[in-house]
């Protein structure tokens, strides 16, 4: 016997009601809106056969599990062609439960903290900062690439962060005073606090790094994604999410590393947002976004999609619009960050603190 499939489908009114600030005429509202529930005859192929349809609501639903109460199914068309229709069967209600589906703001109403992290390619292929063709340039009439993608993301994710405190990274070159090059070096030069108020103290401490370290190699990911991932896993309640963006001008030196460190921070509550400048390709970014296929290492898979990769090539603006550009990569780079943490706290069964039993 083949069987029956239910669509849910509810019904919106044309005008959104006002209830002003009150919660339980918004609550009382929502429980006496009209449900419709379509009835479909199930097949194996796919080619569902439409039996009826019936009308309800949440409060009714609600009041009706315990009664067992029986739905007339009705077709509107049978209803039309024939005077003596009834009903093309009955749904008896036998249960009736409540999920509850929460949103990016819930969590952060609910008092989650993002808490963001900045680390930057210092490699010697982005050029010498001191002359024009650089990426690192620093020109008196606008910013490069590298402090536009930073300062177009970290001006939206700032409002997110109660603290305005955003811990900031070098990485691949060699930095003073022994000269050993660094994959995680501090741009404010501050071992014990690599803190920076606000994304003004970022730019200020990276225009500052770009004046005393030397520009050198390899490009490694790994070592800062490992540092910030050692982070997230001292909260992993909910209460904070970490988010990690990664500027670089190209090619990965430590490409299986990487892929590890990613594997391993998946299960915590944490992202990393790569923002690739220059003219370079970019392949190996694309395969750590691991939209397509999920990022694996060592036959282990990625126990979810953590890593958002955008090339700032493709956001800027040909009349030179740069605050264009900006709020472009912003809205892209930002996209995912929203579903990853729910995926994060749906795979924790984590409601937001607001939402917890008191």
């Amino acid at each position: 016997m083949p069987y029956p499939l239910f669509h849910l489908a509810s019904c919106f009114p044309k005008l959104k009601p006002s209830f002003g600030n009150s919660p339980s005429l918004v609550t009382c509202y929502l429980r006496s809106r009209t449900v419709k529930i379509d009835v479909y005859d199930w097949d194996r192929d796919g080619s569902h056969d439409f039996i009826g349809e019936f009308a309800t609501s949440y409060r009714e639903l609600s009041r009706a599990q315990n009664q067992f109460t029986v739905y007339e199914v009705s077709n509107p068309r049978k209803k039309c062609k024939k005077k003596k229709y009834t009903n093309s069967g009955t749904v008896t209600l036998l249960s009736f439960t409540v999920q509850s589906e929460f949103t990016f703001v819930d969590y952060i109403r609910g008092g989650t903290q993002l808490n963001f992290t900045v680390a930057i390619d210092f490699t010697a292929s982005n050029g010498n900062p001191s002359q024009p063709t650089s990426l690192h340039y620093m020109s008196p009439y606008q910013l490069s690439s590298y402090a536009m993608a930073l300062k177009a993301v970290g001006e939206i994710i700032q409002d997110y962060d109660s603290d305005k405190l955003f811990p900031a990274y070098g990485f691949g070159a060699k930095v003073p005073p022994d000269g050993k090059v660094s994959h995680q070096f501090p741009l404010n030069n501050n071992l014990d606090n690599p803190n920076c108020e606000g994304i003004e103290g970022v730019l200020e401490s990276y225009f500052q790094s770009l004046r005393t370290v030397q520009l050198y190699g390899p490009t490694n990911f790994a070592p800062v994604i490992n540092l910030v991932a050692c982070l997230a896993a001292q909260v992993t309640d909910g209460s904070q999410y970490y988010v990690l963006l990664i500027i670089t001008d190209g090619v990965i030196s430590d490409m299986l590393q990487t892929k590890e460190a990613i594997v391993s921070a998946s299960s915590l509550p944490m992202s990393v947002i790569i923002v690739g400048v220059g003219p370079a390709e970019f392949g190996a970014m694309e395969e750590l976004d691991g939209d397509e296929v999920r990022v694996s290492s060592r036959g282990r898979y990625a126990e979810r999609d953590i890593v958002q990769f955008v090339p700032f090539r493709d956001y800027v603006d040909h009349s030179g619009n740069h605050i264009l550009s900006m709020a472009r990569l912003a809205k892209d780079v930002l996209a995912e960050i929203p579903e990853q943490l729910l995926s994060y706290m749906k795979t924790r069964d984590i409601k937001p603190l607001s939402a917890r039993p008191q």
